[in-house]
């Protein structure tokens, strides 16, 4: 199987996370895609089931903030600082049959793995022996850790954390790592080069550079962010 890496774009929210799904529900069944992309201002994501009322009472005050929904869960992300990833595994690979917890501890395996590879001290969050104590906010990314987040050793602060969507086609993994948790001194490119190798590891797979896939062309990509623009996504629980 192959690991298509896709090329760098930057786009507004709702363009980002429309991306994201039409790479899910157009995914072909013989390979999975990997891409990194940025953001056209400051900008920030919520989960799929988050009330966007909690959401705006979370949200910097006094700031023109691009937001949008996300199709996958988890909690409101902040990307204004953070390195941003989306991973598509295709229908019946093994990462894609496990159990979620499974599959997120692997690809943040990889992703410790590639900041360690920097010296930073990256490890996971292990499963708590005793109940989880209270802490920030519920739903709010980066302020609390939860299993299998990648955190800082020393410090405890939660630098990655990701969440999925599954269809018939595969399986949609959103990820974002807090650059500022993991320190001044990684080399980025090189993170991404080095992480994009162990989720091929992983997957048993081969990394390859690829363009963008015409399947996913820029009227399907115009049409879906228009509905991710739509107050009826923005507002809808």
């Amino acid at each position: 199987m192959r690991l298509d890496l896709l090329p760098f774009r930057t786009a507004g929210a709702a363009e980002n996370m429309a991306a994201d799904f039409l790479l899910l529900k157009r995914a072909p069944a013989d390979r999975a895609r990997f891409r990194h992309y940025g953001w056209r201002s400051p900008a920030f994501t919520f989960g799929y089931s988050q009330q966007v009322a909690f959401v705006r009472t979370q949200l910097p005050p006094g700031v023109a903030i691009d937001l949008c929904r996300r199709a996958t869960g988890g909690g409101l992300v902040d990307h204004r600082e953070d390195w941003t990833y989306a991973l598509v595994i295709p229908r019946g690979h093994a990462l894609e049959e496990m159990g979620a917890p499974q599959s997120y501890r692997l690809v943040h395996e990889a992703l410790a793995a590639a900041l360690v590879a920097q010296g930073v001290p990256a490890v996971l969050k292990p499963v708590p022996v005793t109940a989880p104590e209270g802490g920030a906010p519920a739903g709010v990314c980066f302020q609390r850790a939860e299993v299998f987040d990648v955190c800082h050793a020393t410090s405890g602060e939660k630098i990655a954390g990701a969440a999925q969507k599954r269809a018939k086609q595969g399986m949609l993994f959103q990820g974002s790592v807090w650059r500022p948790a993991a320190g001044p001194t990684v080399d980025w490119d090189r993170f991404g080069d080095d992480f994009a190798a162990g989720l091929a590891i992983t997957l048993g797979a081969e990394a390859t550079p690829a363009p963008w896939p015409e399947e996913i062309g820029e009227d399907a990509l115009d049409a879906l962010t228009q509905g991710y623009c739509a107050p009826e996504w923005l507002e809808f629980r």
